[in-house]
């Protein structure tokens, strides 16, 4: 199988630039991607479980890659919630199905956002992590719009390699994710 394009473009394009702006000694010194973690929470799956299964079906679909469905921890009353009850769900991607899905977020999803002016910069954890929440599963093309019974947002987290924040910043604006203009 061949490797993703994304992937193919990271090797020939991204990594010299990157070595080269940030004069690293050593290749393996270039930041890369470790892994995605796309998470749903749906805290109203607790009065309607139907909702956390169509999630599921959706985000599967989404990552082509079966979700993992987390349960509460506690029993807090305020909010009905008894220990135990699906709440949400996940998926961690690596390999190749990492670089196809940020392939597909940034080249298709991100452009059907409606009023898109550019991801926030401020999604940063310090670390080289970056976080960015949509407000819509739907901006996906494998979600069938017909089938849809509830808009749910999503958390997409991606794991670097990069020690700091201006470093993961470069490489994801060098692989294309469009940051918004201070």
């Amino acid at each position: 199988m061949a490797a993703p394009r994304l992937l193919e473009r990271y090797r020939k394009e991204v990594a010299p630039k990157l070595r080269s702006e940030f004069s690293y000694a050593n290749p393996h010194q270039v930041p890369t991607f470790t892994k995605i973690v796309v998470n749903i929470g749906l805290g109203e799956a607790t009065q309607n479980p139907k909702l956390m299964e169509r999630a599921t079906e959706e985000l599967a679909a989404i990552t082509g890659q079966k979700p993992l469905v987390r349960k509460s921890k506690k029993a807090i009353a305020n909010f009905k919630l008894r220990a135990g009850l699906p709440i949400g769900c996940m998926v961690t991607l690596r390999g190749a199905r990492m670089w196809e899905f940020f392939d597909r977020l940034v080249n298709v999803a991100l452009p059907r956002v409606r009023d898109f002016r550019g991801t926030p910069t401020k999604g940063f954890d310090g670390r080289g992590n970056y976080t960015l929440g949509l407000r819509e599963q739907i901006i996906f093309p494998e979600v069938e719009f017909d089938k849809v019974e509830k808009i749910v947002g999503m958390n997409v987290t991606v794991c670097t390699t990069a020690r700091t924040d201006a470093e993961a910043k470069a490489l994801l604006a060098h692989l294309g994710m469009p940051f918004r203009r201070a």
